[in-house]
């Protein structure tokens, strides 16, 4: 079988799922605390064996690059005020943590409203973690120092919980902007509370656009090379087949 057919194959899939992330970048342009993922490519070698691994132009032939995983681009977004008493963005390395069902998980997006139980939450209604559990506040006026604290009125109705992770802790995309990370890998985070602001997506809305038209023109050059390889190979094919 022609090499070249394997290599088209596995580019067209690689740019494919390339694709999927590039388009969901696109469409979270305006999500608040959205961080981009970006593809990670890894090579693959056919048929590995001494013969190839000697042999230089085996190895061209047959190193494949195939998408092996995807990485969080965790660069911070611009802050943008709302001048709600009930949005919160974060400077520095840092996350505010959601308590749902299952777990917990990692959100940039502090868009807190209160619910009928004058609990703060998140849009889909999870739990803002404090420092001692979901905060729960008293009607009044709010306000949020630096270090997270929160208070009603001049009183104090609890603190923010804000962490971070090692740079070793591999945090997974959960969906709606939040993250999900292994198990007591959180420690304190230092980052500073900005009240009235919120935190836009860290995506370039020209760069996120440039990058899903290259990849989709990549994916149309993959195509058309797949398609003459397989017309060739057919014309082969039905050229030497009756020599038979």
């Amino acid at each position: 079988m022609d090499s070249g057919l394997y290599a088209a194959c596995a580019g067209l899939v690689a740019r494919t799922q390339a694709l999927d992330l590039a388009a969901n970048n696109l469409a979270n342009v305006n999500t608040n605390g959205y961080k981009a993922q970006l593809p990670t490519f890894q090579s693959v070698l056919a048929n590995a064996s001494a013969s190839t691994a000697a042999n230089p132009v085996a190895q061209a032939v047959n190193d494949y690059g195939v998408l092996g995983d995807s990485r969080t681009n965790l660069t911070q977004g611009s802050l943008e005020p709302t001048g709600s008493d009930f949005d919160f963005a974060l400077q520095g390395d840092g996350w505010f943590v959601l308590q749902t069902g299952n777990g917990r998980l990692y959100t940039r997006n502090g868009n807190f409203p209160v619910d009928r139980n004058g609990r703060l939450v998140a849009a889909d209604g999870n739990a803002v973690l404090g420092t001692q559990g979901p905060i729960t506040v008293p009607p009044g006026k709010l306000f949020v120092s630096g270090d997270g604290t929160i208070s009603v009125d001049g009183a104090l109705a609890g603190q923010l919980r804000l962490v971070q992770f090692s740079p070793a802790t591999t945090l997974a995309p959960a969906g709606s902007g939040y993250f999900s990370a292994p198990g007591a890998s959180e420690q304190s985070s230092q980052a500073q509370v900005t009240q009235g602001s919120l935190e836009n997506s860290n995506v370039s809305p020209v760069s996120a656009a440039v990058d899903l038209v290259t990849l989709q023109r990549n994916a149309d050059l993959l195509q058309q090379a797949l398609t003459t390889i397989h017309s060739n190979f057919n014309r082969i094919a039905a050229q030497t087949l009756p020599q038979i």
